[in-house]
């Protein structure tokens, strides 16, 4: 059945404007390792939503002002829900082409960048929040770090545990709440790529298996092979790791930098801040997102605004 009716903000396609189909979908974001023996290790980190694209005609009197409009969304950035049918997206223009043929005939092209499905349900299951998402993660790494068994790694593990028991809850967690678990998630993944390192030296340094020569010490001959064996191992336990530490990575980032597009004409950053936040003095964490020291704004500007206040820190300096 051809698309009927097609809603992008305030403007509703019909008749040549209304293409005969639209694609949608995307992919699952997967990191692949290909482990020696032909081993893989998969971890899915999620859904990577394609654009949905599309072209059409406008016709008519109003052919002009209509591809203007889009255009000029184009150029504000904002958030816009896209719907036909039972399908219903956030999205965001990212390309609008127009062709000017006549006054009354102009064919266009739009690409827009899918912000939020909002009608795809969730087939597995409500999707966990982010501190369930955490500590699911947390729980998996200290069960793969006690499979490792590497001392230096087991305590920055338990660093790290310290540092996420202390958050309450990281929905609403800012900036310098997420720095300082961040920053124990980075010294875990540096003595993880530390320990893969040496996995793969010990597992490519070597030329024969186990070192077997006739010139070679029993004793030493079973310590080579002792060590491959160990590393072979421990590298798909030290790569699942890494990826976990990666997704708790990715996850804190979406939080912190969680933001949305405003352009304003002027204004002071204690205005908005009072209106997003209901507290003016927040207003130094949109200073730090888009690198201002001064609340007055002048001029057009494109901010970016968090979704959550971050009034660590106290007032910016000038430096």
């Amino acid at each position: 059945m051809a698309i009927t009716t097609l809603s992008l903000g305030d403007l509703t396609f019909g008749g040549f404007e209304v293409p005969e189909v639209i694609p949608w979908g995307g992919d699952q974001a997967l990191t692949v390792h290909e482990l020696v023996g032909g081993t893989r290790v998969v971890d899915a980190m999620g859904r990577k939503d394609a654009p949905i694209e599309w072209s059409g005609m406008f016709l008519g009197s109003t052919a002009v002002d209509r591809a203007q409009y889009l255009n000029t969304q184009r150029i504000l950035g904002q958030q816009l829900t896209l719907t036909w049918s039972s399908l219903n997206f956030l999205v965001v223009i990212e390309s609008f082409t127009a062709n000017y043929e006549f006054e009354y005939r102009i064919p266009y092209r739009i690409r827009c960048v899918v912000v939020q499905d909002n009608a795809t349900p969730t087939v597995a299951g409500d999707v966990p929040d982010i501190d369930a998402q955490l500590t699911q993660d947390l729980n998996t790494a200290n069960g793969l770090g006690g499979q490792i068994g590497d001392s230096t790694l087991s305590g920055l593990l338990g660093t790290l545990n310290t540092a996420i028991g202390a958050v309450s809850t990281f929905a609403n967690a800012a900036q310098s709440t997420i720095n300082s678990v961040l920053q124990p998630i980075q010294a875990v993944q540096s003595r993880v790529q530390t320990l893969i390192s040496a996995a793969d030296n010990t597992m490519l340094n070597v030329t024969t298996v186990g070192g077997v020569l006739p010139s070679n010490p029993v004793s030493q001959t079973i310590g080579k092979m002792s060590a491959q064996l160990n590393a072979y191992q421990q590298q798909p336990l030290l790569l699942n790791l890494r990826s976990v530490m990666g997704r708790m990575t990715a996850n804190l980032g979406s939080v912190a930098g969680a933001t949305r597009s405003e352009t304003v004409a002027g204004g002071n950053l204690m205005q908005i801040a009072s209106r997003e936040y209901d507290d003016p003095m927040a207003w130094t964490g949109i200073a730090k997102a888009n690198g201002l020291t001064d609340p007055v704004l002048t001029g057009l500007q494109t901010l970016q605004i968090p979704n959550q206040p971050d009034t660590a820190g106290g007032v910016l300096g000038t430096s």
